[in-house]
């Protein structure tokens, strides 16, 4: 499932980085590569803008967890999804 994806923080890093996922799943999430090098093992924080069936971004999914693999061909990286809270989007860049 494609959505657009923002990493707000890595680690104690505060980042503002924009993609999308390329797959979904109960346990976590395959999202491409943002600019800046994410190294496995370090937490993140990110959120997915969910379908609301009128637009994208009004619910967002803001999810904790850790980089667990990089996959280069898809230029790509996968994360845990540990914990995750739904927000709506004036209260998801809080």
């Amino acid at each position: 499932m494609r959505l657009p994806v923002e990493l707000t923080r890595a680690g104690s890093r505060l980042l503002s980085s924009k993609g999308e996922t390329l797959n979904v799943s109960s346990g976590g999430v395959l999202i491409s590569e943002p600019a800046e090098p994410l190294e496995i093992g370090q937490p993140i924080e990110y959120l997915i803008s969910l379908p609301t069936g009128k637009t994208i971004g009004e619910i967002r999914l803001r999810c904790m967890g850790k980089v667990v693999r990089r996959n280069h061909g898809q230029n790509a990286f996968a994360a845990t999804l540990e914990r995750y809270e739904f927000v709506r989007s004036s209260a998801a860049g809080r």
